[in-house]
């Protein structure tokens, strides 16, 4: 980012944005620069990261009576939010794609005092993302979760959670419990293939206890999207979720150290506009005939 601001400057004021640049120096600075840019009245605001700055961006608008398109440059290690949306990697075509200003209103899911856009979940796998060192993501990328994944395997322990929903009660010994708000997660594009970041709905998974064994032929299918068939597995959509536990639970937002339970989950309907591909592509998969810049 450091290297190419200049270069995405320009292109943005080439396409008739007046920008103001905001570095971030630690965790929640994010969260109050955007609330700071609403409060200031920007036009538009751009998350330049991953999604654990998408995650504190979400946090200073989502409360705003005023809340601006959302604009945003993937720079993280995983992108799932960006992913989910086809939004592109290559700076150029994410800096088109802003200037184009081509808007969708998404869903937004409360928990607590904090909000998300991509996934909330519990359970020692889950803690993987915020677990993982800064520098050893920057040098090593998704590899450094796998490894810290395998490290983790062998003290896998299930937590007693009471999950209560207008679909689903279930009270029992679960390895994690996951709830979605988009089709890709922690890396797993197919974890939540139905859905959609408009409907006004969680997607909600629940693994019930099972052995190492079982943990891993799971989450193998889910990597092949297979998984929904899984009996080890509980799958359902809801606008509101209250997950307890007598057991210390912390939480993972989008990424981010979330708190720990009890929480209870909502679902805030078309809350924040965001900018997307009007035409509906996955820019992830470069159209035909394009270049991409050096």
């Amino acid at each position: 980012m450091r290297k190419r601001l200049p270069e995405i400057l320009q292109r943005l004021e080439k396409g008739g944005l007046e920008t103001s640049c905001h570095a971030t120096v630690g965790a929640g600075d994010a969260t109050l620069a955007a609330a700071d840019a609403v409060q200031r009245g920007f036009d538009v605001i751009i998350a330049a990261g991953g999604d654990g700055t998408i995650y504190e961006v979400i946090n200073g608008m989502a409360e705003k009576r005023v809340r601006p398109p959302l604009g945003i440059l993937p720079l993280g290690t995983t992108n799932d939010f960006a992913r989910a949306l086809g939004i592109p990697r290559h700076w150029e075509y994410a800096c088109d794609l802003i200037v184009e200003q081509n808007t969708k209103l998404i869903d937004v899911g409360k928990v607590n005092q904090r909000y998300f856009i991509n996934i909330a979940g519990g359970g020692s796998m889950t803690e993987l993302t915020y677990e993982v060192p800064s520098k050893l993501k920057t040098m090593l990328g998704q590899l450094a979760y796998y490894m810290k994944g395998l490290e983790k395997l062998p003290r896998l322990r299930p937590i007693e959670l009471l999950i209560q929903s207008e679909q689903v009660t279930i009270h029992e010994e679960v390895m994690m419990f996951l709830v979605a708000n988009s089709t890709s997660v922690a890396g797993f594009e197919k974890l939540a293939p139905n859905a959609q970041l408009d409907d006004g709905l969680f997607d909600v998974f629940v693994l019930k206890k099972c052995n190492l064994a079982d943990f891993i032929r799971i989450v193998s299918l889910a990597l092949r999207g297979e998984h929904l068939t899984e009996t080890r597995l509980v799958h359902f959509q809801t606008k509101y979720v209250k997950v307890t536990s007598p057991d210390y639970v912390q939480m993972n937002l989008d990424g981010e150290f979330g708190g720990t339970l009890p929480c209870e989950c909502t679902v805030l309907e078309k809350h924040i506009p965001i900018i997307v591909d009007a035409s509906g592509e996955s820019s992830y998969h470069i159209k035909p005939g394009v270049n991409l810049p050096r």
